[in-house]
């Protein structure tokens, strides 16, 4: 197989549901518990989770990269991808303030066995393009046969523009595209996706899923997997059937209440990521934990709310009180 031909393939294996994977901790010290983390690998893959249509993300922004040492989130990616064993493609994160780390991070996937890995513009400064497409092009050096998601995390640093994500697609090894955009007249959204589409798997981070996947997105960030993965697997039947109504109506109903109480969280206790993943996957049983500080402990003070939402939009195996 040529090295387009795998580089090809690597673009085509990119779609499904996208799982961040929490990363757990112990809660008496908040070290890495990577036996939970494969549980949780485990549980995913024992309900469905598999290739075309899933792609485990390892170390991503639910799974706490941002307070994780480099040597950790390269422990959790092999926890994952070891335990995985190929049934399904995994990315890790990769995001960084730093070329150098983001060089031993791509060097570090390679080595592991991760598919792709995730980069973000530097977040901070307020790096020009030019900035972030030489640090792009660092990772894909240090790392050439691991595909390489960019993810444009405008909310933390330089929004990505068209022309910008124009001249990453000519990156050999950039084979997805993690896009979420600001909302204007100008739809950026759209834009990116009906002209990249054929190009590179689009991965929905807004989601926009039946729209995106009508203009060809091929992956869709889906969070209710972590603790409900039967519904990322209707998800994308329902997509694959073209049943757009009924699409909409899951985001409506079932997804929805999910962001809803995710937003309250974050406008009057903490923020982060991956808090309500992990809350949602204790209330059926799973192992979970907190998220390390800054984020703080949720699970006391919205663990009823949170069962409530999940009774109400249908969740199976909910515990009683």
């Amino acid at each position: 197989m040529s090295n387009l031909q795998r580089l090809n393939k690597l673009r085509d294996r990119l779609e499904g549901c996208y799982i961040t994977v929490p990363t757990m901790f112990r809660d008496d010290d908040l070290e890495l518990d990577l036996d939970a983390t494969r549980a949780h690998s485990r549980f995913l893959l024992s309900r469905g989770a598999a290739e075309g249509n899933a792609v485990l993300l390892a170390a991503g922004a639910a799974g706490d990269f941002s307070a994780m040492s480099i040597d950790e989130r390269c422990a959790v990616a092999r926890a994952i991808v070891e335990e995985v064993n190929g049934a399904a493609p995994v990315a890790m994160g990769a995001q960084t303030t730093s070329t150098r780390d983001l060089i031993t991070l791509a060097k570090a996937a390679e080595a592991i066995g991760v598919d792709y890995i995730q980069v973000s513009c530097p977040f901070y400064f307020s790096h020009t393009e030019q900035d972030f497409f030489e640090f792009v092009k660092a990772a894909a050096e240090a790392a050439p046969n691991t595909g390489i998601i960019i993810y444009n995390t405008f909310w933390t640093s330089k929004n990505v523009s068209f022309d910008m994500v124009e001249k990453l697609a000519d990156i050999p090894n950039v084979v997805g595209l993690k896009w979420a955009a600001p909302r204007t007249d100008a739809m950026e959204f759209e834009h990116v996706c009906k002209h990249f589409s054929k190009r590179l798997s689009i991965i929905d981070n807004n989601l926009f899923f039946t729209m995106s996947h009508m203009m060809g997105a091929r992956a869709f960030e889906v969070h209710l997997c972590n603790y409900w993965p039967e519904w990322g697997l209707k998800l994308m039947d329902r997509l694959g059937q073209r049943d757009y109504p009924e699409v909409q109506r899951m985001l409506t109903d079932e997804a929805m209440p999910f962001y809803h109480l995710w937003m309250k969280i974050e406008s009057e206790h903490t923020s982060g990521d991956g808090y309500l993943d992990k809350l949602c996957m204790e209330l059926i049983g799973l192992p979970s934990s907190r998220c390390r500080p800054p984020t703080r402990d949720v699970r006391d003070l919205y663990r009823e709310e949170a069962r409530t939402m999940m009774l109400e939009t249908g969740v199976p195996g909910v515990l009683k009180r």
